[in-house]
């Protein structure tokens, strides 16, 4: 306030005075160096990246059939325009912000906004590749370059690698300063293990195109024992209030204030409600049905009165609906118009948006005071995750079926316990209690019941990937990050429901450059199309890979 005052003060006296300390083409209400709150600017970094997270999750989760894509072609719903924000968030906020801090760190010796801000460049960087390939870094945030060219995807990820270990050193060495860690509260063993959990992410993806250094990188990493456990969850938790900012979870917000919202994913409630001839115990805390009966009413739901495509039934997919107890959603690549069902269809549970544990009292949900009232969550890199992974890892690397069943079990059983821990410690808890204690079976029971129908399966199958991909899909609800990767990574789940239109053009296996890119930019190229490849997927081209 002195600086502004006394930057006042000269203007005034310019015509009487020779020279003065501020500089006549400075503008005294900018942020420079000497002005700039290192801790407001690592707070809106972590904002800017949980806004990023969003965009790409809720994309990823429409692509791997947990909620409706609603276009009828991936073209049209995936153009140059559709990611422009996400262009423009990462490096315009993000990573500008990000080297803005940096030297102002470094000067302060404020050590832990260093490994948050590597951290989070780290994991941006690992995204871009993940859905753009390969993409501008080394000149992208020189303010006197205007046409950065693209790095490699293998280089970039190498650099975000580099980031990590730059990131652990910080987390561990004394310093100045304490910022608002969004995450975790200031836990800082906890982001030096979810760096190894980033990692092990890194080796993961590499399995396809470097076997043996992915194998030697994850063997290290379980050696060392210090991934995320339970307890270490990577989540971004939202609030209550309504207010200018809205602090609820987004697709609470969405759904919750006039009724319907998304469009959940026919085939998805399928596999949590009747493809195994039992409920997984986690479906009632994905999803509030707001009817136990589904409709009959063809204006309500069209598809009722209709025949499945021919690729459907030659298929022998799910059409239109998963039972009739109420799940109430879309098959993918719906594009219909949005009938009268707002207050009918199924909504956001209490899991991740914190919205209604489904205790069958079957309400409209047109009411922001309901459920957790929007106090959910990001789930960005759960322990549970790690142990998903690591089956892989033993299935794919090291051929050890014994050892991914036991990953693959000790996974499903973290994300149980995390998603009925979360549930329970929200407004909600006397509501899944009560309805807990009036059934003939407990939530332990069922979860047991469980286990050993997904050991007996995996045991019993000859493709235990497949068994892997499908139980890992089912615990990624609310990540669409991790379930898009999965799914290019390892085709799996397999099988998954086509869409309606039987030829719906190429599956992205990455995005198109955005148009905020490709006009600005001389350098800029854009690519063949959504059917190119990032340089890590080098699996079979085409739809049929993860058809």
């Amino acid at each position: 306030m002195k600086k502004y005052i006394y930057s006042l003060l000269c203007a005034a006296t310019m015509l009487f005075a020779s020279s003065c300390d501020l500089d006549l083409l400075d503008n005294p209400n900018a942020v420079t160096a000497s002005t700039a709150s290192p801790d407001f600017l690592l707070n809106q970094i972590q904002i800017d990246y949980r806004n990023f997270y969003q965009g790409i999750s809720n994309t990823g989760m429409s692509l791997t059939r947990m909620v409706n894509q609603g276009s009828a072609q991936y073209e049209s719903a995936y153009t140059p325009q559709s990611t422009n924000g996400w262009w423009t968030n990462s490096y315009a906020n993000i990573l500008a912000d990000i080297d803005f801090l940096e030297p102002l760190a470094v000067e302060a010796d404020l050590q832990k906004h260093l490994g948050i801000a590597k951290t989070i460049k780290a994991m941006l960087l690992f995204n871009l590749v993940d859905i753009y390939g390969d993409v501008p870094y080394s000149e992208a945030i020189d303010p006197a370059n205007f046409n950065p060219v693209v790095d490699s995807g293998q280089s970039v990820y190498d650099a975000a690698f580099a980031l990590l270990n730059e990131a652990a050193t910080h987390f561990t060495t004394a310093g100045s300063g304490s910022p608002n860690d969004y995450f975790y509260g200031g836990d800082y063993a906890k982001w030096g293990k979810l760096v190894n959990t980033l990692k092990l992410r890194y080796f993961l993806n590499l399995r396809l195109v470097d076997a043996s250094g992915a194998k030697a990188g994850i063997d290290g990493l379980k050696a060392g024992g210090m991934l995320l456990g339970e307890g270490d969850d990577f989540v971004f938790r939202f609030g209550t209030s309504n207010a200018n900012p809205d602090s609820r979870h987004p697709n609470f917000a969405g759904s919750y204030t006039s009724g319907g919202g998304t469009y959940h994913s026919t085939y998805y409630m399928w596999h949590m409600t009747e493809a195994k001839g039992f409920d997984d115990p986690r479906a009632r805390f994905y999803w509030y049905r707001q009817v136990l009966v589904n409709s009959t009413n063809v204006d309500e739901i069209e598809c009722i009165a209709q025949i499945a495509p021919p690729h459907y039934l030659a298929g022998g997919f799910i059409y239109c609906l998963p039972g009739q107890r109420g799940y109430w959603g879309r098959d993918h690549l719906d594009p219909d118009g949005v009938p009268p069902d707002g207050l009918k269809r199924t909504m956001w549970g209490i899991y991740p948006v914190g919205g209604r544990f489904d205790d069958d009292s079957a309400m409209p949900t047109n009411d922001p005071s309901l459920g957790a009232q929007g106090a959910g969550l990001y789930p960005m890199m759960l322990a549970a995750y790690v142990d998903f992974m690591l089956a892989e890892a033993a299935l794919e690397l090291d051929n050890d079926n014994a050892m991914a069943k036991e990953y693959l079990l000790s996974g499903i059983e973290k994300h149980m316990d995390f998603v009925t821990d979360y549930a329970l410690g929200t407004r909600e808890s006397a509501s899944i209690t009560a309805f807990f204690d009036s059934k003939d079976t407990s939530l332990d029971d069922d979860i047991e019941a469980y286990l050993g129908y997904v050991g007996a399966d995996f045991d019993n199958s000859s493709n235990k990937m497949r068994v892997i991909g499908r139980e890992y899909w089912l615990s990624l609800f609310g990540n669409g990050v991790e379930s898009y990767n999965l799914y290019r990574r390892t085709g799996e789940p397999g099988n998954m429901q086509p869409g309606l239109e039987q030829n719906p053009g190429s599956f992205p296996r990455s995005f198109l450059y955005p148009n905020v890119y490709m006009v600005t930019n001389t350098n800029a190229s854009q690519k063949s199309g959504l059917e190119a490849q990032v340089f890590w997927d080098n699996n079979p081209a085409g739809n049929a890979w993860v058809y």
